[in-house]
């Protein structure tokens, strides 16, 4: 796959979104994401994180404004390539697995990338390696623990060698133990990740960059060190500290 380095992995330009009520999602929301780059994306719920999101690869469709996926616009014609780069894994892995086994769940995307069964293959063992969990292919997904689903869930969209992964509240129901696991796992991988997340914490132990939506705005964007020690500015948006 061209992975083209010479744009921003993530462009949104003055996205305007509102649902079919009437309610404004998103207000001129303007995003950058660089290549290598791990972003936190941070706000109170219904701040317009997830619908931010789902516009990365063509869920939902802009009232206004343009995005941009390695250096391609999110267009009908471009749908295929950019949901085959965009990695969305959900918050509940059970959105995400469905196939009898853990081998199946994780093949579906390369093979409906019409690759051919060795490739599927390799890709499946490639992807489990990297959440290690080789050992697990023909165990049945609903039997898995919530931290197995979540690596799991990963490795779907790692098979289909995405450019960015994009994760909704990650650490979500983890135990500690478990929590802590996948931490680990996200600091190892190295793609772009853009990642929503409540876990203040997370945000602080793994993200150099974070960035603050509320009301469906963009309210703040910077070194999250910084934006941390803005105690102000964090409860004017719903959020708390780690250190507090």
């Amino acid at each position: 796959m061209l992975k083209n380095v010479s744009h921003h992995t993530i462009d949104v330009t003055g996205l305007n979104f509102s649902y079919p009520d009437g309610h404004q999602a998103l207000q001129s929301v303007s995003l950058y994401v660089s290549p290598g780059e791990k972003v936190a994306l941070v706000g109170p719920n219904g701040a317009g994180k997830s619908t931010l999101m789902l516009h990365l690869n063509g869920i939902l469709r802009p009232s206004a404004g343009l995005v941009r996926v390695g250096g391609l616009q999110v267009t009908e014609h471009n749908l295929g390539k950019i949901r085959a780069w965009v990695g969305l894994v959900f918050q509940d892995p059970d959105d995400q697995l469905f196939s009898p086994t853990v081998f199946d769940d994780v093949a579906f995307g390369p093979l409906h990338m019409r690759l051919g069964a060795e490739e599927v293959r390799q890709r499946v063992r490639s992807a489990l390696a990297a959440v290690h969990m080789s050992e697990y292919p023909e165990r049945l997904s609903h039997h898995l623990s919530m931290g197995e689903k979540k690596r799991i869930a990963i490795a779907t969209v790692l098979a289909m060698d995405p450019l960015i992964l994009v994760l909704d509240e990650p650490t979500a129901g983890l135990d500690p133990r478990s929590r802590r696991s996948l931490i680990r796992l996200l600091a190892e991988l190295p793609q772009t990740m853009l990642v929503a997340s409540h876990d203040m914490h997370l945000v602080a132990e793994l993200f150099h960059r974070m960035v603050i939506m509320d009301k469906g705005q963009i309210v703040a964007d910077g070194v999250t060190e910084s934006i941390m020690d803005d105690t102000d500015l964090l409860e004017a948006h719903g959020l708390e500290s780690p250190c507090h």
